[in-house]
């Protein structure tokens, strides 16, 4: 049997059993009111939650190491990323000439220009050179052609744009290769200017001035600078491509 106070009081006068519940009442209004409270702060202590996770998986997939691991690279890989960008808008206006030129000028740019493609990818990542190198051995294929420009442009994590976005490994090909010459610094003004820095900076001193950073800088600090400029330098925000490619493999390299 249920009970409501309402109806009860031992109180002989009805004034008396009116107040009671009047009191009752304005009780009972409070108590749904504080049940109602608290699902609000429920709910929002659960939205809460969520937020902080996603904002946590966010920043834990921005400060992986650039240092871990890359998967083996095969000559069937390659082959397949070639394919792949063989479906992408803007392929055809893509050129074989173009593409190597645009290796070559993307390595006089790198840290390392006395290097070739795959030497200075094992400087970034010991090994990973050696091993793009035997994965495309034979004859220079447009294919192939594109598939180390991204490398020469992304530096070793192009495996993960071409896995994940090749229409955007197309357009920066495409905007590298339109870009004029005059744009560009060419070896001789490269060693000019890197002649004029004082003491003879070696590519990691170089590396932490292109990241604004002080020689022994922090991991932590490295980091921070390296998203920063990644977003004031991305080619979607009118940043340099040039500056971009260069913010990033100082990156890399400083985190060997």
């Amino acid at each position: 049997m249920g009970f409501d106070p309402r109806q009860w009081s031992s109180a002989p006068h009805p004034s008396q059993r009116q107040r009671v519940t009047s009191n009752v009442e304005s009780l009972l209004v409070e108590n749904d009111a504080l049940r109602q409270e608290v699902r609000r702060l429920r709910a929002e202590l659960d939205r809460l939650r969520t937020r902080q996770d996603r904002q946590h998986r966010y920043q834990s997939s921005q400060t992986v190491d650039d240092t871990t691991e890359v998967s083996r690279l095969t000559a069937s890989q390659i082959a397949d990323w070639g394919q792949v960008l063989t479906q992408q808008v803007g392929w055809g206006d893509l050129r074989l000439r173009c593409l190597t030129a645009l290796i070559e000028r993307l390595n006089r740019s790198s840290f390392h220009p006395q290097l070739n493609l795959y030497q200075r990818l094992d400087r970034l990542m010991p090994g990973f050179g050696t091993e793009l190198l035997a994965a495309t051995t034979g004859s220079l294929s447009k294919k192939r052609a594109a598939v180390l420009a991204a490398f020469a442009f992304y530096g070793v994590r192009a495996s993960e744009w071409l896995d994940e976005d090749p229409q955007r490994v197309v357009h920066e090909l495409l905007s590298r290769q339109e870009t004029t010459r005059a744009s560009r610094r060419t070896r001789s003004d490269r060693r000019s200017s890197d002649r004029k820095r004082p003491g003879s900076l070696d590519a990691r001193s170089i590396a932490y001035e292109t990241l604004g950073l002080e020689p022994g800088a922090s991991l932590h600090e490295i980091k921070q600078a390296h998203r920063r400029l990644v977003k004031q330098h991305h080619p979607d925000l009118g940043g340099s491509a040039e500056s971009f490619c260069q913010i990033n493999e100082a990156y890399q390299l400083l985190m060997r």
